[in-house]
């Protein structure tokens, strides 16, 4: 963007006072809670700020820009800490990671024109994975709306496709209370991205109105609970299932049903499948897990998917990534499907038992059902035998290079249980999925539906904030990222050495844009147009640069070594693997291919 800021008169003026005066920005703990309770609202923006507040909003991420200024003066005065990104996609992706981990909606801001526009690949990926996001954007004054004004665009048109609902400010007296419906509607139901943009002319105007509590729209009234008669059949089937299968996706964490879709499990003994938002609902290293399914899950999964009688899929949109072919997806069963929102039912997969309602409660309705649990002892038998048939493994031979698999394997040994993986998109992203132990719910945040490459690192940064404020200041956030990944949003880097987080990024470098490489190599006879860099950066220099620490890695000696620096250096590092080039992501089922005809190696494509 060339021009963000478009002083008014009055800033410029503040701004001069406040430098001759020999002020200083006053910090976060400063603006104490009694000046916050005392300050009045007397704007539209201060309404805005407002309402954040009342909703509880802790964190801000965003870039400051002339339409969207007037918000940026009120937050001064809060005690909303906001974190100033490079980009404001970074900002969307951030806020995206921190609502995350916390359970609760992330909050972006952005000014009018390219800075609304910047913001876009960050809520469609938020809408994609069904991620809380809430994002206030500036706008042109109201009269100059349509005329093609200075940084103005339809922010409403362009982000209507990829948000829950988005809200044109029209009145100062307002404002606040959408905004404040705005976040809220964000975390209710089926969580999703909004939107409020707001012109200038609004958040300028005089208003004395403190907005209420964040309340949702009162025509906003998901189904909570399923019908009893329809919950009575489904337990009916689950009891007499000889092959049944739960599928826990990412809408069992986002209830946070994880203890009761785990209990679930357990005590009907019920062998557990995830998606790769699901990672984290069940414990990857208890015997009934089979770990994730779909176009690089494991074999076993893909194995228990295609041969199951009843799947039991909970919160799940069933993607195709997932499903592969959906003529052949679990092709034996019979399907339950547990979700909040109905136009998921028998959207991609039919639902023979459709349980609309809320991951949780729906889990505890069927429980309370059920006389007895499926007869499934030579099916989890079965199970199990697949995970000794089909193993996750990989050659590591000593005199070549570095495999990717035992980087990663080597930091989860390194690691806490509770520590919070964040990736990019592509090679390293499968990797990190599949040789990483993931325990514990929102541990594992990435871009699944829309692959947006350059996730990674400013979703580190939302999910360090997200801890720290939890109170878990020692946790630790690891960013897996690929070469072309980390490329896309490494200025990010320059955010996270000035908010001093500790954050350590895994460069997982093979000078390729990887996944399409290895697409290339299977599919268009090795014909690697525009997947080959030649040439990378050195991020290890780069990252010293940026004013973090730097390491290279070339052997499989070093990688110890530089793992336990970096862990215990109290900052943002960043270390630069160079991996096997040539490594591949496997198992891989061909897109559109039944998912039991998953492959090991090339040659089975």
């Amino acid at each position: 963007m060339s021009e963000r800021a478009t002083p008014t008169p009055e800033a410029d003026d503040s701004t001069s006072e406040s430098a001759e005066a020999g002020e200083q920005p006053r910090t976060d703990e400063q603006r104490t809670e009694a000046e916050v309770e005392e300050r009045p609202v007397t704007t539209g923006a201060s309404s805005v700020v407002r309402a954040l507040e009342n909703a509880g909003v802790e964190a801000a991420f965003g870039v400051q820009g002339g339409a969207i200024m007037p918000v940026y003066d009120a937050l001064y005065d809060s005690s909303i800490r906001h974190v100033m990104m490079a980009h404001e996609q970074g900002a969307s992706h951030a806020a995206d990671a921190y609502g995350v981990v916390k359970g609760e909606p992330g909050v972006c801001l952005a000014t009018s024109g390219p800075g609304a526009t910047n913001l876009v690949t960050g809520l469609a990926d938020a809408n994609m994975d069904s991620d809380a996001v809430l994002a206030l954007t500036g706008q042109v004054p109201s009269d100059m709306v349509g005329s093609d004004a200075f940084q103005e665009t339809d922010t409403i048109g362009v982000t209507s496709p990829v948000t829950k609902h988005n809200y044109f400010a029209g009145d100062a007296d307002t404002v606040g209370d959408t905004v404040g419906e705005a976040f809220a509607l964000a975390g209710m139901g089926r969580p999703g991205p909004t939107l409020v943009d707001l012109p200038k002319d609004i958040t300028q105007a005089e208003t004395g109105r403190d907005p209420g509590p964040a309340r949702p729209p009162k025509t906003y009234n998901p189904q909570m609970e399923a019908d009893t008669q329809d919950v009575k059949v489904a337990a009916r089937a689950i009891e007499n299932a000889e092959k049944p299968v739960l599928l826990f996706g990412g809408g069992v964490i986002k209830a946070n049903a994880t203890e009761t879709a785990r209990k679930f499990a357990i005590d009907h003994g019920i062998p557990v499948v995830t998606t790769m938002p699901g990672i984290g609902s069940f414990p990857e290293d208890h015997d009934l897990c089979l770990s994730w399914a779909g176009m690089h899950g494991t074999g076993y999964a893909n194995m228990a998917i295609t041969h199951t009688d009843l799947l039991i899929a909970v919160g799940t949109r069933f993607d195709d990534r997932l499903t592969g072919g959906v003529d052949t997806f679990a092709p034996e069963a019979e399907v339950v499907h547990i979700d909040i929102d109905p136009a998921e039912i028998s959207k991609n997969v039919h639902a023979d038992y459709p349980l609309v309602g809320d991951a949780g409660r729906v889990i505890d309705q069927v429980d309370a059902r059920m006389e007895h649990s499926p007869d499934a002892r030579e099916w989890r038998e079965q199970c199990i035998q697949w995970k000794e048939e089909y193993p996750m493994d990989y050659a590591a031979p000593s005199d070549e290079p570095v495999k990717p698999q035992f980087v990663v394997e080597a930091f989860d040994e390194a690691t806490p249980d509770d520590t919070i993986v964040t990736t990019g998109v592509g090679q390293h992203q499968m990797w990190a999925s599949q040789y990483w132990t993931y325990r514990e719910p929102r541990t594992w945040v990435s871009s699944h539906g829309l692959g947006t490459m350059g996730y990674g690192l400013p979703a580190a940064i939302g999910a360090r904030l997200a801890a720290d404020q939890m109170g878990d200041e020692d946790r630790t956030v690891i960013c897996f990222d690929g070469d072309g990944s980390f490329l896309m949003t490494m200025q990010e880097l320059s955010v996270a050495v000035r908010e001093n987080m500790d954050i350590t990024v895994a460069v997982l470098n093979n000078e390729y844009i990887g996944m399409v490489r290895q697409w290339q190599d299977a599919f268009y006879e090795g014909r690697r147009m525009a997947a080959e860099y030649n040439w990378c950066p050195e991020f290890d220099r780069l990252a010293e640069a940026f004013g973090a620490r730097g390491w290279r890695v070339d052997d499989y000696d070093q990688v110890a070594e530089a793992i336990e620096e970096a862990l215990a250096y109290d900052g943002p590092s960043v270390i630069d693997f160079h991996i096997d080039p040539a490594e591949n992501v496997y198992p891989m089922v061909a897109s559109g291919a039944p998912n039991g005809l998953f492959a090991l190696s090339e040659d089975q494509l």
